[in-house]
């Protein structure tokens, strides 16, 4: 049994302090009160005329007569000792200020129209202060007694989002599930947001997003028969500029959050707006204007909800979010108590905005939605809403964030390599294995809840969520062997050749390792494969010109070399990046291109969360103090450098520059060991870069992102640490750098010094954060030309780099190239998957779809229209265009011969196109 506080368990009642693991009470007395209704009634009748004494204008009438009812009601209570006479008398003299109806849902009853609309909400995140075991008991608690007020407050209308959170309630409290769903059956209670978690939006790969809506909704339709409308999103740290997209292709038309109220440097312009995807998509979003998604229901919640209002030229009403939240509980019944006094007063004396119960919030929208219809312009915001707060998460808790990187790329993979053998029946008892990669993106969806992925939870959260990315990676793993048995590549034991398999849709040519009895049998520790999607074999013997060399061209100054670059490096540093093919220094003059820095990094409170623009002030060097060559190999040449932090940490970096291997671009590659045993310290690698733009471009789900690189602003000056993905890329005309990363989301642009965020070491809420070894990769990479597909490509390559492994077999190569697209490079197939509703595959209660069916993602990367065209050699019967929920909605024209099928497409900037291929 848990004794925990509503935030968590930390000592000296502090939230976000670590909570004192071995703390226990015992429970010495429990007793039933009979509760005095009628006093309790005046006690907030006294609330709320009290509120309105002190919250009405001063000099007004409204305030004045208010607080001459207070004094009456006081008076009468005083004379009569306090006795039930004087408490019923007491009540009359309220009721002649509030009405006659507020001690029952009738107060709502009138014709007068109301601007604010309440509604119940229980925000419980899924873990925080709290491990996942805690939060499925408060998901049962809080939710019981909502089915309770239900009972007794007709008007009382409750939202409640996460899948995940009613998947827990039916596995864990099964009769409580069917209580709610009773309850959502009358329309009181209302599942809502479509998701599987809250979950961050800035760092889950636009695959992420997808499922979070695919499995979330799908659960929802599964048990409830209908699918959410309005994404709902009070409580993450920032929104992605591809999110009105994501959600207009899982069916959802809305958005409501808060959150951009908490930020520390600019106050954001709007309530209600049209808020613009990368693609043009849009969706209604709504910012409550109470600015909190907890609200306590008071004469002020309901008074800010206009006051605070910004869009009111285009719209006066809005929503007012109440209830216990964060650490659950939901509404109680002081909330709707004041609710109906609130409205009784608006009714009886004016001044006070209306407020409304017993609708939803698909009705507030759809409200919206009738005005646009009807001719009115909302306000239009283009891009990311960024969050001017909360700028560590990007960072903190970097091996968590490393994990999920990983396990997305694995699970792209699965479905691929399982598809292909799901379809193809090399062995003819296969199965899609459904079930584990079902219960796989769920665990990796649940870890990226809003404060799991973010890194602002306490230590037993990340004990949870290790063992849970432990469980993916060993059954992913398992199952991606299984799926190359499949197809006929699967055997081990009798294979005494090594291939390479290529999952990504593009020809590469890599240097890879060779595993130690291979090295010995061939005198070399690398090789290089090539080749496209499939098997690809390598060779150990390159050509004179492509070969790479180190050397030491003085003391202490190491040149590496290949026939597109040079590099120099003197101390850990790098001097000189020269591109040899476009006769131009990469680096800055005077500049020390991976040069480690650290900063004091004592956020103003919240630790994990936070780090503030301030804290660049305190930047500090760190010097190598030792380098030399590790490797000279034709196939990769390095130089490792020892980096002391402190007595207790240390940086072992090894810089290499690989042989160049086709007309894969070159790069400069380091791979990083930190021991990190620092306090409020910021670990960050710097790269002055020769360029000048005053704008830089950034990878985001589905697409690019581009923000400032200087400070003219106050908007501006907010981003001075934003979230990537794969790349940072600052180019001009002509020529370009790129930073590539395998697992770091922060990043920084300022002028041309480009920065990458490494290790954050916040004490709270967790105390031992980022504590440990850290094994870190990244690399810079020039560009002649544009930032074009060579960019987005190295990123997915880099992110997923070839490994040499035994997969022999009789299995016909040519099944990794039964799926494939061609026309534009700017066209990225994403996903290769089986159709949830086919017969074979499909593991809910939803109409089930006859034969087998492959889906595939496809994204334009670039920003401009492109055309391109699908091919098959599988007995394709019809291609569909469908959303993300596999709904079809337009087939396309296909032709066939040859055994090829073939379908063009078209792709407007940025869009995600989703196709089922009917076989």
């Amino acid at each position: 049994m848990a004794c925990n506080g509503m935030f968590g368990n930390a000592p000296g009642g502090d939230s976000i302090q670590p909570p004192a693991p071995d703390k226990y009470f015992t429970l010495q007395k429990a007793q039933i009160t009979a509760v005095n209704l009628e006093a309790r009634a005046l006690f907030y009748d006294f609330w709320i005329i009290g509120d309105a004494a002190r919250e009405f204008p001063g000099d007004s009438w409204e305030s004045h007569k208010a607080n001459m009812v207070a004094n009456a009601i006081m008076d009468a209570f005083i004379a009569g000792n306090g006795s039930q006479e004087s408490i019923k008398e007491g009540r009359k003299i309220a009721r002649k200020y509030l009405g006659d109806k507020v001690d029952s849902s009738e107060v709502y009853d009138t014709d007068a129209q109301p601007i604010v609309y309440g509604i119940g909400h229980c925000h419980i995140d899924t873990c925080w202060l709290w491990p996942w075991a805690e939060t499925k008991r408060k998901v049962a608690r809080s939710w019981s007694n909502q089915c309770d007020l239900m009972e007794r407050y007709p008007e009382h209308r409750f939202t409640c989002s996460q899948a995940q959170q009613f998947k827990w309630l039916k596995q864990y409290y099964p009769s409580v599930f069917d209580r709610v769903k009773g309850w959502v059956k009358k329309g009181h209670f209302q599942p809502i947001g479509g998701s599987w978690v809250e979950h961050d939006t800035n760092m889950p790969s636009g695959e992420s997003l997808v499922r979070q809506f695919l499995y979330g909704q799908r659960f929802f339709e599964s048990h409830f028969g209908e699918r959410c409308t309005t994404f709902w999103l009070p409580d993450t740290f920032g929104y992605s500029t591809q999110i009105p997209q994501i959600c207009r292709l899982a069916g959802m038309s809305r958005f409501f959050t808060q959150k951009l109220s908490w930020n520390n440097i600019n106050n954001f312009p709007h309530t209600t707006f049209q808020w613009v995807a990368l693609d043009g998509s849009q969706v209604m979003c709504h910012m409550a204007p109470s600015e909190t998604y907890t609200a306590s229901a008071h004469f002020g919640d309901v008074k800010r909800s206009v006051t605070q209002h910004k869009s009111m030229d285009n719209d006066n009403t809005s929503l007012l979010v109440f209830g216990k939240g964060d650490g659950g509980g939901g509404p109680t019944f002081e909330h709707l108590e004041k609710l109906r006094r609130c409205r009784g007063l608006s009714d009886k004396t004016g001044l006070l905005p209306r407020v409304k119960m017993g609708e939803s919030v698909d009705d507030f929208f759809a409200r919206l939605e009738k005005k646009v219809e009807e001719g009115t312009q909302f306000a239009t915001w283009y891009g990311e809403l960024y969050f001017e707060l909360h700028r560590g998460t990007y960072t903190t808790q970097a091996n968590n964030k490393r994990n999920n990187r990983k396990s997305e790329f694995l699970l792209r993979e699965i479905e691929y390599l399982a598809t292909l053998a799901s379809v193809t029946q090399f062995s003819g008892n296969y199965r899609y294995p459904k079930k584990e990669i079902d219960d796989m993106w769920e665990a990796v969806l649940l870890c990226q809840f809003h404060d799991c992925l973010p890194g602002s939870s306490i230590e037993m959260c990340y004990d949870d969520s290790d063992k849970l990315y432990a469980e993916i990676f060993e059954t992913g793993q398992k199952v991606r062997r299984q799926a190359l048995e499949a197809l006929g590549f699967g055997d081990k034991k009798h294979s005494k050749s090594l291939v390479a398999i290529n999952t990504l849709p593009w020809h590469r040519s890599e240097v890879v390792k060779l595993p130690p009895r291979f090295e010995e049998a061939s005198r070399r520790k690398y090789a290089v494969v090539s080749g496209k999607t499939g098997l690809m074999e390598y060779r150990v013997n390159p050509a004179t010109s492509s070969r790479v060399t180190v050397s030491e061209i003085q003391t202490g100054v190491f040149r590496l070399e290949n026939t597109k670059l040079r590099v120099d490096i003197h101390n850990g540093v790098i001097l000189s990046l020269f591109d040899v093919e476009a006769d131009r220094e990469v680096i800055a003059k005077g500049g020390k291109a991976g040069q480690l820095v650290i900063f004091d990094d004592k956020p103003l409170y919240w630790q994990a969360w936070d780090v503030e623009v301030f804290h660049l002030e305190s930047r500090k060097e760190l010097h190598s103090s030792r380098t030399t060559i590790a490797e000279n190999d034709p196939y990769r040449a390095s130089v490792v450098t020892e980096t002391k932090i402190s007595e207790n940490s240390w940086v072992k970096t090894t810089i290499s520059l690989s042989a160049v291997a086709g007309d894969e671009p070159s790069y400069v590659e380091f791979e990083s060991e930190v021991e990190w045993q620092e306090t409020m310290k910021f670990l960050k690698v710097e790269f002055p870069v020769d360029i000048t733009n005053t704008e830089a471009s950034y990878e985001t789900q589905y697409g690019i992102i581009k923000r400032p690189t200087h400070y003219n602003t106050s908007w501006d000056m907010a981003k001075f640490e934003v979230c990537c993905h794969k790349w940072a890329d600052l180019s001009e005309s002509g020529y370009g750098v790129s930073v590539l990363n395998d697992s770091k989301y922060g990043f920084a642009t300022c002028g041309n010094l480009m920065r990458l965020s490494l290790l954050r070491a916040p004490k709270a809420p967790d105390a031992h954060a980022d504590m440990g070894r850290h094994h870190i990769r990244y690399a810079i990479l020039p560009h002649a030309g544009p930032l074009d597909s060579r960019i987005i490509r190295a990123g997915y390559n880099f992110n997923h780099p070839l490994a040499l492994e035994s997969a022999f077999g009789s299995g016909d190569k040519g099944v990794f190239n039964s799926i494939s697209i061609s026309g534009s490079p700017s066209l990225i197939l994403d996903v290769v998957k089986r159709g949830e509703d086919d017969e074979d595959v499909s593991r809910d209660n939803l109409p089930r779809r006859a034969g087998k069916s492959i889906v595939l993602r496809i994204y334009e990367s670039l920003g401009g229209k492109s055309r391109g065209t699908i091919h098959t050699s599988l007995p394709v019967k019809k291609i569909w265009k469908c959303n993300v929920l596999e709904d079809d909605e337009t087939v396309l024209a296909i032709t066939k011969g040859k055994g090829i099928t073939d379908a063009d497409i078209e792709l407007r900037a940025y869009e995600v196109a989703t196709y089922r291929l009917q076989l």
